[in-house]
């Protein structure tokens, strides 16, 4: 691996940490949450589409050439699933966890049942990484 090849694949990993120190700057500075929501996102779609188009940024130019393109696609498609799973788990548990924490403090009784929800959510997360495993070893 060449220092161009390191300087290729730090390079989006550093435009994600600008924007975050960007997005933190400017809700510090009084911008609304939702704009910095909104920055965030749009950043991580650009570093996304860079990775995709060019897949020298995501080192997958070598790999695509030595498995026919199998690997490199294979590979996106278990970050894909893991990595939407895993914002769709956050999502379930971040709406979940909180009305769980109320029905507790209400009524004790109700911890076990309001677990459930719980880890309902964190099972997508768990179903979108048992999907990746069975991508990962299938490239191998």
């Amino acid at each position: 691996m060449t220092i161009f090849d390191f300087l290729l694949l730090a390079l989006p990993v550093v435009f994600l940490v600008l924007s975050v120190v960007i997005a933190t700057k400017a809700f510090q500075k009084g911008k609304s949450p939702k704009k910095t929501v909104y920055m965030q996102l749009a950043s991580f779609c650009a570093v996304f589409a860079l990775c995709f188009i060019f897949p020298i940024f995501a080192n997958a130019a070598e790999t695509t050439a030595s498995a026919g393109g199998d690997l490199g696609f294979g590979l996106i498609g278990a970050g894909i699933a893991t990595g939407l799973s895993c914002i769709g788990g956050g999502i379930a548990v971040g709406g979940a966890a909180p009305a769980a924490i109320g029905a507790t403090s209400e009524d004790p009784k109700n911890f076990g049942k309001s677990m459930i929800f719980v880890a309902l959510g964190e099972g997508c997360a768990l179903y979108g990484l048992l999907i990746s495993i069975m991508i990962l070893s299938k490239l191998g």
